[in-house]
């Protein structure tokens, strides 16, 4: 008796192996067949709010018009400003349902009619007017620019946007020159990150950055002195400089904008380049912007002439997709890649995420806990809790919403490098 049992667990054994190996094959024949290669996966923002708007979708592959090129994504970039659209936070933003994101990498998949420049296979960086976060992204040629053969994808999503502001802000407006001292908020940020390479790039520039205490170990050597945003960091960066700053780089507004001024030197710029003060929890607050607001500076040209300040502003978005500043931009971007070559300048790359991780994502860049760039790596396989929180898994195909409020209850995974 006791052989037959063997015998008939044996059997049972090898005829269950080869179920699941049919089974294996059959499933994988039916994913091949449910790919459906003119979709592709994309970020998408069903209306402005909180985290709970965001879902990966599938959505119509875009094809390249007159003078495109259509890119394959491996990269795509997070910035602050993507948390303002999210929120409704910005001026003018297009009607949702829309697909976030201004910035990527990837390979040209095909170019439309009349354009020049690039060909299929080509590994390129690219500004998008939306629509980044997805597999596949169609933009006219002149926001397109190819990649250094040494960059890899993740560091040139992390590239664009934030060099080029950089740059721009210190060089085209300031008119940064050796021997002259820099102020920049969110120092630890992709931004300010930037800011500090391209200061090291000039001799003898005195950087004064100002982060979370938290972030102060991580960036202390990318700058020369640091302070803690929550102190009185106007009489420490006096102590070192009692005449104040060439230059003052806020990305916060409010109070720090008068802050700025106080520290500004005789022919000093300060330049406003964001509001992130307005943003305090996860939806749009009406009483942070009015509290940034009323905290500003009320400037008086008068007094600017008198003090000898410049106060600037510097939105490169606007000045990409609105006022044609393409050319200007590829000048910079032509500098700015060869000092790449050159070794003196690399993104710094925070941490990667999968599509389906975009919300911890932008949760890590609202608690201000990143040091230099988030990436979507569109190639990187979610963790499978943070995947059944932003994937669709309706069985009918709709996507499914999250109820109001319930964002806050949920427990958030840890940040994952």
């Amino acid at each position: 008796m006791a052989n037959v049992a063997t015998d008939a667990a044996g059997i049972t054994e090898e005829e269950t192996e080869h179920m699941m190996e049919r089974n294996c094959v059959i499933e994988a024949d039916n994913v091949a067949s449910s790919i459906d290669p003119k979709e592709m996966r994309a970020v998408m923002l069903a209306g402005f709010g909180g985290l709970n708007k965001l879902r990966v979708t599938k959505k119509t592959m875009p094809e390249p018009q007159h003078g495109e090129v259509k890119i394959r994504v491996k990269a795509c970039g997070l910035n602050f400003v993507d948390l303002m659209v999210r929120q409704g936070n910005i001026d003018n933003p297009p009607k949702p349902p829309l697909i976030p994101g201004f910035e990527c990498s990837g390979i040209v998949e095909s170019i439309g009619e009349n354009t020049h420049g690039f060909e299929i296979g080509d590994r390129v960086m690219a500004f998008v007017y939306y629509n980044a976060w997805a597999e596949v992204v169609c933009t006219p040629v002149d926001y397109v620019y190819k990649m250094p053969d040494k960059m890899t994808f993740q560091e040139a999503a992390a590239f664009s946007l934030n060099y080029v502001a950089a740059y721009m802000m210190l060089f085209e407006v300031a008119n940064l020159r050796e021997g002259m001292s820099v102020l920049v908020h969110s120092a630890g940020g992709s931004v300010g990150q930037a800011v500090a390479q391209l200061c090291s790039s000039v001799p003898n520039v005195t950087v004064f950055g100002i982060a979370s205490c938290s972030k102060h170990v991580a960036i202390r050597d990318s700058v020369t002195h640091i302070f803690d945003r929550n102190a009185d960091y106007v009489q420490e960066v006096k102590k070192i400089s009692p005449e104040g700053v060439d230059i003052v780089l806020d990305c916060l507004s409010g109070e720090h904008t008068g802050k700025g001024l106080i520290l500004l030197k005789p022919l000093g710029a300060y330049i406003l380049y964001g509001a992130s003060n307005m943003v305090t929890g996860e939806t749009k607050s009406f009483f942070s912007i009015a509290k940034s607001w009323w905290q500003v500076e009320k400037v008086n040209p008068i007094k600017l002439y008198e003090e000898n300040k410049v106060i600037a502003g510097f939105s490169l978005l606007n000045l990409l997709f609105k006022q044609g500043g393409c050319v200007r931009v590829k000048t910079v971007m032509d500098k700015l890649l060869s000092l790449y070559n050159q070794g003196r300048i690399k993104p710094v790359v925070d941490s990667l995420w999968a599509l389906e991780e975009v919300k911890e994502a932008m949760q890590r860049i609202h608690d201000r806990g990143n040091v230099g760039k988030l990436i979507l790596d569109i190639e990187k396989s979610p963790t499978p809790l943070m995947a059944s929180d932003s994937t669709e898994t309706s069985e009918a195909g709709e996507e499914e919403e999250d109820p109001e409020g319930d964002n806050d209850n949920k427990e958030r995974m840890p940040f994952i490098q």
